[in-house]
């Protein structure tokens, strides 16, 4: 395994701040209706959010409830300023739930422009709506689960079996080698001038830093000498916590990409990442990602032309 060394990035999406009360889900009362109550609307990543004048984006929280009859399951996501907060996951689009005033966006696309308690609220809402959204059924005997716990736990109608929300570990790095390059590659299902760091996700019985070198070795073909922790940040689309890196190769190496996965990779330095934006070789993740946060960390600074 690669020696670990430290000290921490700042990354995005993590200055949360939504009381989750998470000891008052036991309580039903939670989620019954009430003058108390606001609803937060999803829908397969989506979330109801509306803009202020100066373009910041909040969560566009509803007072009744926008399931319309329906047996959508409520998800406690906490108090905020005395009020319970509810996450609602509605089906495909359809008249009954549709509200023609409701803004759903694509929160992958526009989380960095959430203050961090609306991301808090949205990032989770989005995150156990994907649950809800594909576990419906028990995977022990096939039963149908009713939710529990404000919606945290479901439990198997037949066998009595609790299920939880799942959340899978990936790790994301920066590769550098002995010239101080990064290295930046475009996956096979990139759109066309997309580049990236190398992320890839931890296998069973595998530490994050063995996951680190096992990724970069599959993907490229490069011996990781040494990893630097640098910090996490959820990633619900549809449960990923992202957990970052630096990471180091030794002196000059071939590369040997894995031909399903990576389309290709370069090493870049300062200059050369300035002159391929300029030129608009390539594109970088957004600012709402750990892989732009650990691409402005090596480059000193926001990478842009």
């Amino acid at each position: 395994m690669a020696n670990l060394r430290g000290p921490h990035l700042h990354t995005p999406l993590t200055l949360l701040s939504t009381d989750r009360d998470a000891l008052s889900r036991v309580d039903p009362a939670m989620i019954a209706p009430g003058d108390d109550a606001r609803y937060l609307v999803t829908r397969a990543g989506s979330a109801a959010l509306r803009e202020d004048d100066g373009g910041t984006l909040h969560v566009s929280l509803e007072r009744s409830d926008p399931r319309g009859g329906g047996t959508q399951p409520l998800v406690l996501l906490g108090v905020h300023e005395g009020l319970r907060v509810l996450a609602v996951e509605i089906p495909e689009p359809s008249p009954e739930l549709d509200d023609p005033g409701r803004d759903l966006r694509d929160l992958r696309r526009v989380a960095e422009r959430l203050t961090p308690r609306d991301a808090d609220l949205a990032l989770t809402a989005v995150a156990m709506g994907s649950w809800h959204r594909s576990m419906r059924h028990c995977p022990m005997c096939g039963a149908l689960l009713e939710p529990e716990v404000g919606g945290w736990v479901l439990r198997c109608r037949e066998d009595g079996s609790e299920h939880f929300p799942r959340t899978d570990a990936a790790v994301i790095m920066a590769v550098r080698d002995s010239r101080d390059r990064l290295l930046l590659a475009r996956n096979a299902n990139f759109r066309g001038r997309f580049h990236s760091v190398l992320a890839g996700f931890v296998e069973p019985g595998e530490s994050l830093e063995n996951a680190v070198a096992r990724e970069v070795a599959e993907e490229v073909g490069l011996v990781v000498e040494e990893v630097e922790y640098v910090g996490s940040q959820p990633w619900p689309f549809p449960r990923s916590l992202m957990v970052g890196y630096r990471a180091w190769v030794p002196g000059a190496v071939e590369m040997t990409l894995q031909e399903d996965e990576i389309a290709e990779a370069t090493w870049f330095s300062r200059e050369e990442l300035a002159a391929a934006l300029a030129a608009e070789e390539i594109e970088l993740p957004g600012n709402a990602s750990l892989g732009r946060a650990l691409i402005d960390d090596w480059y000193g600074g926001p990478a842009e032309v």
